[in-house]
């Protein structure tokens, strides 16, 4: 079978896919403010020929597109948020475009964006084809804080979806087969009695109590799930040393392999914050933030897209490129060791055998957890690179990160052509799907009583 016509199609919008990509890097938008980025994306889809709705769910940054009609219904999910202190310019050392200003570290403009295009691949393959099959883009916010799908799906989102595909930026070509962890996020706040800190007996410490918390939360790491993880840090803890503290707060994330294992975490560490509180004399509040689940890749998903990606075209790159990129891993400490042989990645890395166990999060896992679900990577950065960091920035808004997510919406698009074709894929993968689940079913882990946060104008 012939797919020419699919790469055609997003290679002929090439221009305005790298510009809406280069826009949303000149602006970042952090969580859930990504209102000009949401306007970009909806405003081409609108011009493609989409059926476009924007708003839903209660998220004012959240989109949903369609086009076709029948099934299989396959979802597409983007995202547009930055991070909040990775600014950077096109210099090969850290050097912020604006002083503690946000930045796409995670290359979210070029996921957002290859999305796009994925969904410009499908819409010209169901149109040629003639097959039956709908396409369905969602724009969803606030990945960063891994909570955006979470409300998104509370909202009554994926569930109309037979098979859900992700794409993201990385340093190697790669399908992902394994599962990373899902997380509670909550700030801890406890409040006391200020006095004097020479005549303290007077006093009630917040500080006191967030310090004990934090004891008994490193205490129980020795009787944690070996997958399991707790970070925190102070969000406030006092104004003055000779000024008992009435306010300090402490904010917590609570990472495990299974939701189950989460909330039972979780659920021993607010009790270890009641026990600060109770020794303290002080009094707790918890503002729950939020919670997502573990990703779960689909092995029939994932041999799909490995058996597809031999038809990707591979990407040429400028000297002024692979300069760049040489560069940048010269900047990255595992230089000294590893010593790449390329500056960019240009093989291709799935190993069916081998499932990975991440303790990272990403709250696709949510979307994995109601239909079966895919993600792969393209490079789009230094071979070095990592996530998060000033040299992801970079590459963000060059021709490394536009090429690699051209790449990653033809592939996408070219894998979506093979389930509108195969009707067996789609029930193999939804077997696979339920056998995975082992039993569990999704709730939300966002309680209806937690609003989502809205755009800060």
């Amino acid at each position: 079978m012939d797919y020419q016509h699919i790469i055609d199609a997003v290679m002929d919008k090439k221009e305005e896919l790298n510009s809406i990509a280069l826009k949303m890097y000149e602006h970042p938008e952090t969580a859930y403010n990504e209102v000009m980025a949401k306007g970009w994306l909806s405003e081409a889809l609108l011009k493609y020929g989409f059926k476009v709705e924007t708003g839903l769910y209660g998220m004012p940054t959240s989109i949903r597109a369609e086009w076709g009609s029948g099934h299989p219904v396959i979802g597409l999910l983007a995202e547009y948020d930055a991070l909040p202190g990775l600014s950077q310019t096109q210099n090969t050392y850290k050097d912020p475009a604006v002083k503690d200003g946000p930045g796409q570290g995670c290359g979210h403009n070029l996921l957002g964006t290859a999305t796009l295009a994925a969904a410009i691949g499908i819409k010209a393959d169901l149109e040629k084809s003639g097959f039956p099959g709908t396409v369905v883009f969602y724009g969803c916010p606030a990945e960063e804080v891994l909570t955006g799908k979470p409300f998104m799906a509370r909202g009554g989102a994926f569930r109309e979806l037979d098979i859900a595909l992700a794409w993201h930026g990385n340093s190697k070509n790669t399908v992902e087969l394994g599962m990373g962890g899902g997380l509670n996020s909550a700030v801890f706040h406890f409040r006391g009695k200020t006095a004097h800190a020479s005549a303290a007996w007077n006093g009630r410490s917040a500080l006191d109590a967030v310090e004990l918390m934090n004891i008994g939360a490193n205490y129980l790491r020795e009787h944690m799930t070996p997958n399991s993880r707790i970070h925190y840090v102070y969000k406030e803890a006092g104004v003055a040393p000779n000024i008992v503290p009435d306010r300090a707060s402490v904010w917590y994330y609570v990472r495990s392999l299974k939701r189950r294992d989460i909330d039972e975490l979780y659920g021993r560490l607010v009790d270890v914050a009641k026990g600060a509180a109770l020794m303290t004399g002080t009094e707790l509040e918890i503002e729950f933030m939020g919670g997502c689940y573990n990703t779960m890749s689909n092995k029939v998903l994932a041999d799909l897209f490995a058996e597809v990606y031999p038809m990707v075209p591979k990407p040429e790159y400028t000297k002024e490129e692979l300069e760049t990129a040489d560069a940048l891993n010269r900047s990255v400490a595992a230089f000294e060791t590893e010593k790449p042989e390329e500056p960019i990645h240009t093989g291709f890395i799935y190993e069916p055998e081998k499932y990975s166990i991440s303790p990272g999060s990403s709250d696709v896992g949510d979307v994995q957890h109601i239909v079966p679900g895919m993600m792969i990577g393209t490079a789009s950065q230094n071979i070095l690179g990592v996530n998060h960091t000033w040299q992801t920035t970079c590459c963000a808004g060059n021709g490394i990160g536009l090429k690699g997510m051209l790449r990653g919406g033809i592939w996408m698009a070219l894998g979506a052509a093979r389930i509108l074709r195969d009707n067996e894929l789609v029930k193999k993968a939804w077997e696979t799907f339920k056998k995975d689940l082992d039993g569990e079913t999704y709730e939300c882990p966002i309680p209806d009583d937690v609003p989502v946060p809205q755009p800060k104008l």
